[in-house]
């Protein structure tokens, strides 16, 4: 390459030609993408240009757009029902909670209150009489809550559930049985007298006390009273039910009380019984048949001998059911209680919701010795007196009692849904002072704090238009979408108010005014369109996963994030314009009403003379920039701009990566520290602090340290070490949520699900048969079912002594028991073939249900009275009398019925038994309707951990299929299928969510960048986030549900973030690999951790949550992803480019000028630039321009800062004085008021 002549004096009038480079040239086969790259960035730059044009219309639109949508907020709904929240959607448990609905309703049978004694020291036995006589002064306590709501008193007695009240044709008997049934509770206390103490009944007959539980034995009552009414059918089921003399047979807890019964077996000796005894094997209600409570319902942590018998337990349980709002409503609807109240099924579940949450008050006050104690529950006003109040445990008690409520959890749900109002406007404001002040600079004319203020606020707005869009559509707000998302909303969309900050104060010199918002757009909106649309894709990604509450968090959350992008995109690049405006105004950042004493104005200027010398060889242009100083003169009012007489243009401090990173023009304030003595006498260096920024560390510290060879080494060997660990951890990680990792720890209802669980994990489940087959011919198969199911392991098995607790092994038993009893009267004569009422009653039933023939034209058939019988040899009911059989069982046993809980649909008729009327229509039986529901109820037991759940899931619908074979329709029902069944599905749903959603990112990338070399990168990246982060899941014990696949699956739309910024400042910068990661890095390093650390200030917020589950489902791993993704973004992906990295899409090509002008002889005493004469070889290109910064005089002790690259708004040339050591630059000076 020949030498270039040197250069000559430059003449006044002189336009500089173009730079002597040639453009960038497009390289080989990358021309198309470079060319639709280029016209994308067109339209971006189009679109700039225009919102500049127009920026106070756009505002304003903008504003009063988002506004409106934000209105919709206003009508949202908050979704709390579990079901609805829980259930997956379209799955088969979904379409068997319809039908069961569809044929029962919407509610369950009963609802339940529960009281748990655990003892304070650990271990200790709890079968004292101690210990249960504490239990009993608990349940006693709260079985007296009494509430006032609508002017009215409510009791336990009012609104308990009472099973299978018999229908009594003697009227006075009838009053009498509806007012003492007992409630049913399911208590350890029932294997006592003490246990009648909790049924609060009471009736009167004349000349006898009060009757109550507690002195009522049925035996003795019945034969006082049968020489006045015939009561042969109501002995003859009390009989059946085995009722015998109830509580009063019963041993005594406190033989010494004055009110125990002569009658209970220890009244006489007055030993206290052994309880561990009396407990064995379970309790029973006031019916032995059909109330019999095993062990594993009232007793917790128990211990054995080798023989099995019960030695010790550390837990007792009650529970109290009530009925449900549409039962209260029906029992109490025309009662003259409620007749004045306009009684409706709205205020039956009002009422139950005040007394439930009384009772878990009271119970707790109880337990915790008269200590208030954190609660959620609202309080209620209450009738409970003080003596009820003060009758609590005492401080220095060793039991502890623990209560809980079916409106406990909806209470939880409705607290765990709140929108915290504190924390979001904390967080928001915390997000402001950061925006602000990491925007705010030395240099008015480059601050942005207002501009950092107006983003926050501008996403926040954002926010809100998004969700109220959400509410608009109709999509159901939930506990996350009011605890996680505002925050997730904020920290993600202020990521891109910190990038188009940064890239507008970063304009290229010599951009036009009226194009800075538009070169803005066009050198970031690329990047900010492929971020926003990832996450949006990865949001709608994860609404792959069929829970809807997460359906609905992902849903909302991509919608927001669309929100956040057309604000970013459209409506801030007009807050930077208006902020463009004030900094022309000269205004101050924030107080833009003042004017700003340190606002600079750069213009550029034409080089006058070099220094002496030559210039060295290699030199074809030169860069310098010059400080000029104004002052006003008095005299001429005019502005007068000096230029130092002398400056020399010193060599830049050696680049720790070689010359290849040294670029002269692009750093200004290396040359403006330069100056020679004479410019240091004028002015004062400025604050250390003010130079420094993110972009100086990665450029000069980062960028050469990561790059050297050994470092490249180390990170890829310690991020493969993180891979491995996390492939590790991912073995981990278990399936599971428990309601303990929702409620917050430290209150009452933590304290009674850890008990509950611990001590008491039983579900109760349901065997649902449906429509579609004949009962009547498929009992063997409905046996053979229930012989499956009952098989299972995780199945509570029926004790030896009794027949399982189905209304099919009852119906077949009830119908044997009256076919022995009409055998036995027709051998003895009391029944004849034409007449039954010499026989018994059950003589009689089987009478008139063998003569039913089935056929509507001749229903009665006599001689088949001996020569059928009501259930087979094999154990099977008549078929032609199934359904006729089944009214009539429905109707005479109310209490078999009642436990076995088959809630048969449609209902079988009403029809009432009288053996003495043997007319046609009274023999005439109505037949039920064929079953399209009916179910078989069991306990499952010994569930603790996720995949308890799922085998026994798995045996229950293994035995379903089974039957399915032989043509029964059948489908387990309870909460381990609502609620445990998606973990059958929730790894498969997981991995199809991030493959399909990896895909997405690499068709988007590509696209975008047109880059699939790149993209493939990216994608490689965003897969090691997310098996880390599923790693570092498993060592902190979260456990894999709906939640964190949702994050799992938005971990890859948000690692976008990190790396798709530095990807594409690699794409698109000159020079070898190693130089174009520098440049990168130098480019992006500020904007990507300004926006992770917004990122974690927006998630700060979730750690003063109230519950531990949004702490560790949403802080922590969001937490967690934030930081891998700074690393990964800002570590790991430059390395990797650096190595992998796609060749440049630029080449930049150097010419030698063909015309170099010679500079003439420098005359005296103009401008000079002196030139050391060891210029080092690496200096070897440097564009010649130079640019003068006209700073208004100092204050008095104010720093002077380094001029400001900013562009002027009205560039002008100014002449230079040839004649004079002094550069001036002359203008009216600006009036004084």
């Amino acid at each position: 390459m020949a030498r270039p002549p040197p250069l000559q004096e430059l003449p006044p009038g002189y336009t500089p030609p173009a730079r002597a480079t040639s453009p960038q040239i497009p390289a080989g086969s990358l021309k198309a993408p470079l060319w639709l790259r280029a016209y994308f960035q067109g339209l971006l730059f189009s679109l700039g240009c225009g919102i500049q044009r127009h920026c106070g219309k756009v505002l304003f639109l903008g504003l009063l757009a988002f506004g409106a949508l934000a209105l919709g907020l206003r009508v949202a709904i908050v979704e709390t029902d579990l079901e609805q929240l829980w259930v997956e959607v379209g799955s088969r448990v979904s379409q068997e909670l319809h039908y069961t609905k569809e044929k029962l309703g919407e509610e369950a049978a009963y609802t339940s209150q529960m009281l748990i004694q655990t003892p304070r020291q650990e271990g200790e036995n709890v079968l004292t009489p101690e210990a249960l006589g504490l239990h009993l002064q608990a349940a006693l306590t709260a079985s007296k809550v009494q509430v006032s709501l609508y002017g009215k008193s409510w009791d336990l007695n009012k609104i308990c559930y009472k099973s299978g009240i018999p229908l009594i044709e003697n009227g006075m008997i009838e009053r009498m049985i509806e007012k003492l049934f007992p409630c049913v509770i399911l208590t350890p206390l029932d294997c006592f007298w003490e246990g009648a103490k909790l049924q609060g009944g009471s009736a009167y007959l004349p000349g006898r006390p009060d009757i109550q539980w507690t002195n009522l034995d049925p035996e003795q009552l019945l034969e006082e009273l049968g020489p006045f009414a015939s009561l042969e059918g109501f002995r003859e089921l009390l009989d059946k039910a085995q009722v015998g003399q109830a509580y009063v047979g019963r041993p005594c807890l406190h033989p010494d009380d004055l009110h125990c019964p002569p009658s209970a077996p220890n009244h006489h000796s007055k030993q206290a019984p052994n309880v561990a005894q009396e407990l064995s094997g379970g309790c029973h209600g006031f019916s032995h048949k059909f109330m019999h409570w095993q062990e594993e319902l009232l007793l917790g942590g128990m211990a054995r001998d080798p023989q099995g018998q019960l030695l010790r337990a550390e837990a007792l349980q009650s529970t109290f059911l009530l009925m449900s709002p549409r039962q209260l409503y029906e029992h109490f609807r025309g009662d003259y209680q409620t007749h004045d109240i306009g009684w409706s099924e709205e205020q039956a579940g009002t009422v139950l919701q005040a007394w439930q949450r009384r009772f878990v008050q009271v119970s707790v006050r109880m337990g915790k010795g008269g200590a208030r104690g954190c609660s959620l529950l609202l309080p209620l006003r209450s009738t409970l007196s003080l003596q009820l109040a003060q009758e609590a445990l005492p401080q220095n008690s060793s039991q502890q009692i623990h209560a809980f409520s079916s409106t406990t959890l909806d209470d939880i749900l409705h607290a765990f849904s709140e929108v915290s109002a504190a924390r979001v406007v904390g967080g928001y404001l915390l997000m402001l002072a950061y925006a602000c002040v990491t925007m705010l600079r030395w240099d008015c004319a480059q601050s942005q704090g207002a501009v950092g203020l107006a983003g926050v606020l501008l996403v926040a707005l954002a926010v809100a238009s998004g969700l109220g869009l959400c509410a608009l559509l109709g999509i159901a707000f939930n506990a996350a979408t009011t605890q996680v998302l505002p925050f997730l909303a904020l920290g993600i969309g202020v990521d891109d108010i910190f990038l188009l900050a940064h890239a507008f104060t970063e304009a290229p010199p010599g951009t036009p005014l009226q194009e800075r918002t538009g070169e803005c757009l066009q050198r970031t909106g690329t990047s900010v369109a492929l971020t926003s649309i990832s996450h949006m894709v990865a949001f709608f990604m994860a609404a792959l996963v069929p829970i809807p509450a997460l359906r609905a968090f992902s849903l909302q959350a991509a919608i927001v994030v669309g929100c956040n992008f057309a604000a970013v995109m459209l409506v801030f690049p007009a807050v930077l314009s208006l902020d463009l405006h004030r900094r022309h105004c000269q205004r101050l950042d924030v107080l833009c009403c003042f004017s700003s004493p340190c606002s600079a104005r750069v213009i550029q200027i034409l080089p006058q003379e070099l220094g002496d010398g030559t210039v060295p060889v290699g030199i074809a242009h030169l860069t310098a920039t010059v400080q000029a100083f104004a002052h006003c003169e008095a005299g001429s009012q005019h502005v007068v701009t000096i230029l130092p007489p002398r400056a020399r243009l010193v060599p830049p401090p050696s680049d720790p990566l070689g010359s290849e990173l040294f670029s002269p023009g692009g750093s200004t304030r290396d040359l403006l520290g330069q100056e020679e003595g004479t410019r240091q006498k004028a002015t004062c260096s400025s604050l250390p602090c003010a130079r420094w920024n993110l972009a100086h560390f990665a450029r000069s510290q980062f960028a050469p340290l990561l790059l050297q060879s050994h470092s490249k080494a180390i990170v890829l060997v310690l991020f493969g070490a993180l891979l491995g660990l996390s492939l590790y951890g991912a073995t981990l990680v278990q399936d599971g949520l428990a309601l303990t990792d929702v409620v917050p720890r430290g209150t009452k209802e933590h304290a009674f699900l850890s008990a509950q669980l611990r001590y008491f994990s039983l579900y109760e489940v349901a065997l649902v048969t449906q429509g579609g087959f004949d009962y009547a011919h498929s009992q063997r198969a409905l046996f053979d079912l229930h012989q499956r199911f009952s098989s299972l392991k995780a199945v509570l098995p029926t004790p030896a002594t009794q027949a399982p607790r189905t209304w099919l092994h009852y119906y077949r038993n009830w119908l044997l028991g009256i076919q022995a009893a009409f055998d036995q009267d027709w051998a003895s004569g009391r029944i004849s073939r034409h007449s039954c009422r010499n026989g018994s009653e059950d003589g009689a039933l089987a009478y008139k249900l063998l003569l039913q023939t089935g056929d509507a034209q001749e229903p009665l058939d006599f001689s088949q009275l001996t020569t059928r019988k009501l259930v087979d040899k094999e154990g099977l009911i008549a078929p032609e009398l199934f359904y006729v059989g089944l009214t009539m069982w429905v109707s005479s046993d109310p209490l078999g019925l009642a436990a076995s809980q088959a809630n048969f649909y449609p209902p079988p008729p009403e029809w009432l038994h009288d053996k003495y009327d043997t007319t046609g229509e009274n023999l005439r039986i109505p037949a039920a309707q064929p079953l399209e529901f009916a179910q078989f109820p069991f306990l499952l037991r010994g569930l603790q951990k996720t995949a308890d759940f799922v085998e026994a899931i798995e045996g229950a619908r293994a035995a379903c299929a089974e039957a399915g074979q032989a043509g029964v329709r059948a489908y387990p029902s309870g909460s381990p299928f609502l609620f445990w069944e998606q973990y059958l599905g929730l790894r498969r749903y997981f991995l199809l969510a991030i493959c399909i959603l990896l895909v997405c990112t690499f068709l988007v990338c590509a696209l975008l960048l047109l880059n699939p070399w790149t993209a493939g990168l990216i994608v490689l990246v965003l897969a090691m986030m997310t098996v880390e982060l599923f790693g570092i899941m498993g060592f902190l014990g979260i456990k894999l549900s709906a939640i964190p696949v949702v994050i799992l699956v938005a971990s890859v739309g948000i690692g976008v973030e990190f790396t798709v910024h530095v990807a594409l400042g690699f794409l698109t910068t000159q020079g070898s690999r190693n130089l174009r990661a520098a440049h990168a890095l130098e480019r992006t390093f500020a904007p990507v951790t300004d926006g992770a650390v917004s990122t974690l200030l927006g998630l700060l917020m979730l750690a003063g949550s109230n519950f531990d589950f949004i702490i560790r489902y949403f802080f922590v791993v969001l937490t967690v992803l934030t930081l891998l993704g700074l690393l990964h973004g800002l570590v790991l992906l430059p390395v990797l480019l650096s190595i992998l990295g796609p060749p440049p899409e630029v080449v930049q090509m150097y010419k030698e000028s063909p015309e170099v002008l010679s500079p003439p002889a420098p005359r005296e005493g103009g401008l000079r630039w002196g030139l050391p004469p060891t210029l080092p070889q690496s200096f070897a290109r440097v564009t010649t321009s130079m640019t003068v910064a006209l700073h208004p005089p100092p204050l008095p002790g104010a720093y002077i800062h380094p001029a400001s690259d900013e562009p002027t708004w009205s560039p002008v040339a100014t002449s230079a004085a040839s004649g004079s050591s002094n550069l001036s630059s002359r203008g009216p000076c600006p009036a004084t008021g």
